[in-house]
């Protein structure tokens, strides 16, 4: 899952290296606060399935080649990973072949946490290979820092490539904003601005599809997964309540407000018709399917809870939904308002939560699954 892409914040700083998951396995970190992730994962692992079998019907590599683009950290990671290699695992066992070598490519910008994922490593393939048995070849895993805005690979050498929850972060928040008081869209945001959110997403998804359809092989496949929205004006995410927290501390003088001015998050969350808008323009890949994954914003979690004693009230909810927004997004936010004052900004925000979830019955985001196969 995913660190992202935004050049430049606060007249010059270079986000690439400031923009990242929370890395560790401490109680901010994304390794510990990506349950939400994984969650939609599963939801899409149907998909991935399809997408895999479809192109063993077409390539039988004998080395497969995947790469996770916006790999991240943390056990959603290895989940991936896991899921590959029992997929392929039954597909070869239906159409008696013989397992592939396996070739991962694990891509994220330079500041991600590669170290905790190497140091998992060693467990991870033991583990593979217990459960495997002595059918189990070898399996290469290989770390590849950089954009996925840039080429990565080379010509026509990647099988599969997965993305998820990485292509909403943009290369870079549009330019030329004038957003003084909110640091991302709302509901009120003037129309020029939403035009300019959607220019870069359109301009960077089309870019990332043209660079991948260089690198997979004819008849490869591609499986996204990213944040979306419905088509209504009425915009509810959690970026807009970091607007409104951040916005709040600048009247309070706890935050310079030269710094909210100059700050945009670099993130456009993409309905299904802006994306397949998209895919179609650029050209390279067939549609194979486009589907919206809806869930709570505290991920349903009651719904894997029997006993109505466990359950988590409104707070606890609130506390779940503010600790995976700030493994997401605190590097980012530590660099442009400082370290000083993230445990009050986070305090905020789960206040605001809370109040919301008191307030609206139901808190729901769409996020979009995508299945894309390459054209030859």
């Amino acid at each position: 899952m995913a660190t992202k892409e935004a050049p430049y914040l606060d007249g010059g700083m270079d986000t690439q290296q400031v923009l990242h998951m929370n890395d560790g396995i401490g109680d901010n970190s994304y390794a510990n606060n990506s349950l939400l992730q994984k969650k939609v994962m599963m939801k899409a692992k149907p998909i991935l399935e399809e997408n895999m079998m479809r192109l063993y019907s077409i390539i039988q590599p004998q080395c497969l080649i995947v790469a996770d683009l916006g790999c991240s950290s943390g056990p959603n990671t290895l989940q991936l990973l896991s899921n590959v290699i029992n997929i392929i695992d039954t597909i070869t066992c239906k159409l008696n072949l013989k397992l592939p070598v396996f070739q991962f490519f694990l891509n994220d910008l330079f500041g991600n946490d590669f170290n905790s994922i190497i140091k998992s490593l060693p467990q991870f393939l033991e583990s593979l290979e217990e459960n495997k048995g002595h059918n189990f070849g070898p399996c290469f895993i290989n770390a590849t820092p950089g954009s996925f805005y840039k080429r990565l690979f080379p010509d026509n050498s990647i099988h599969l490539v997965h993305s998820s929850y990485s292509l909403h972060w943009l290369s870079q928040a549009p330019k030329e904003l004038v957003n003084k008081e909110n640091a991302h869209l709302t509901s009120t945001s003037p129309p020029a601005m939403h035009r300019a959110y959607l220019e870069q997403f359109q301009k960077d998804f089309k870019l990332f599809l043209k660079l991948r359809s260089q690198e997979v092989v004819a008849g490869g496949g591609m499986v996204l997964t990213l944040f979306g929205r419905e088509n209504t004006r009425d915009i509810r995410t959690a970026w807009t309540i970091i607007g409104t927290t951040l916005n709040d501390m600048v009247l309070e003088n706890l935050i310079e407000e030269i710094k909210l001015e100059s700050f945009n998050l670099p993130l456009y969350d993409p309905t299904i018709e802006e994306a397949k808008e998209v895919i179609e323009d650029e050209g390279s890949f067939t549609l194979q399917r486009l589907e919206s994954v809806v869930l709570g914003w505290d991920g349903n979690i009651n719904e894997d809870v029997d006993d109505e004693k466990n359950k988590l009230d409104i707070n606890k909810r609130a506390q779940f939904i503010t600790k995976y927004t700030r493994a997401a997004t605190e590097p980012l936010l530590k660099a442009q308002f400082g370290e000083q004052v993230m445990d009050e900004f986070f305090l905020r925000f789960k206040n605001k939560i809370f109040q919301l979830m008191m307030d609206v019955e139901i808190l729901e985001f769409p996020s979009l699954v995508i299945s894309l196969i390459k054209n030859a």
